[in-house]
């Protein structure tokens, strides 16, 4: 899954890609370096970003997925809201990446149910501007898994098909550096949802934090795209649905050398 931001302020990337061709531009590069899916996003969800209105939201991401939606990939709509979920599908999009799960709005399952689409149900504990402040745990991997599977109940009594959710353990959303790195150790456990399962760790604060612990905010994205490629690698061992991730070649290349190193040992 490659990540097109279309926002001024994400964390990596923010203004790159405002204009609707530099937008369009980017999404035929990442299908060009393998994206099965592009991630279309049009309000930055890193820690302490401003919200965004509906309407600025909007006015982002659907052009853009009316621009790419015949390039011949899935196009995923990031958002938090029902009503710009609903704007997307219509437009052309065939997946919903909910970041806060029904959260933020428990509109969006009742919104999106009678859509043929499929639908990523993120863990969450809250908006950019608290998140950091909700990472309080005992057991994270047990309770971020009890947090998730309460969410897809609920999309599920909604008219959501288990068939239709893939779940994200929300790796950077209310979690403090120890705390991902102890969930992506025991993401198998993760599995016993019986749901696919999607990463979304790419240039994350959690991966910078061990390149450089005093200062992880001046690592570079391409030092944070090597990081990104080893868990990866490492992660395929696992069952995975997906990878979100900004440096699609970079990934493309991990997932051909693991897979001839499965192939081999086959």
């Amino acid at each position: 899954m490659g990540v097109l931001n279309i926002t001024p302020d994400s964390f990596s990337d923010g203004g790159q890609f405002l204009g609707l061709e530099d937008a369009i531009a980017q999404a035929k590069l990442l299908i060009a370096q393998g994206a099965d899916v592009i991630d279309v996003g049009g309000e930055s969800t890193r820690p302490g970003a401003d919200r965004v209105t509906l309407a600025e939201e909007q006015g982002r991401v659907i052009p853009v997925i009316e621009a790419i939606k015949d390039l011949g990939v899935k196009i995923s709509i990031d958002t938090m809201n029902p009503e710009t979920a609903v704007l997307a599908l219509e437009a052309g999009a065939h997946i919903v990446n909910d970041v806060s799960g029904g959260l933020a709005n428990p509109s969006m399952f009742a919104a999106i149910a009678p859509f043929d689409c499929q639908y990523i149900l993120g863990h969450w504990r809250g908006h950019s501007d608290v998140m950091d402040s909700r990472n309080g745990y005992s057991d994270v991997a047990r309770e971020v898994i009890g947090e998730l599977a309460e969410q897809v109940s609920i999309a599920v009594s909604a008219g959501i098909s288990r068939s239709r959710i893939i779940v994200d353990p929300g790796i950077g959303f209310a979690k403090d550096v120890q705390q991902n790195w102890d969930l992506v150790a025991r993401l198998d456990e993760l599995e016993q949802l019986g749901l696919p399962i999607l990463v979304g760790a790419s240039r994350k604060r959690f991966l910078a934090a061990i390149l450089d612990e005093a200062n992880p905010g001046s690592v570079s994205n391409p030092r944070r795209d090597v990081a990104t490629a080893v868990l990866t690698a490492l992660l395929l061992q696992r069952s995975l649905w997906g990878v979100r991730v900004h440096n699609v070649e970079i990934t493309a290349d991990t997932i051909k050398v693991v897979s001839a190193l499965k192939g081999a040992k086959s």
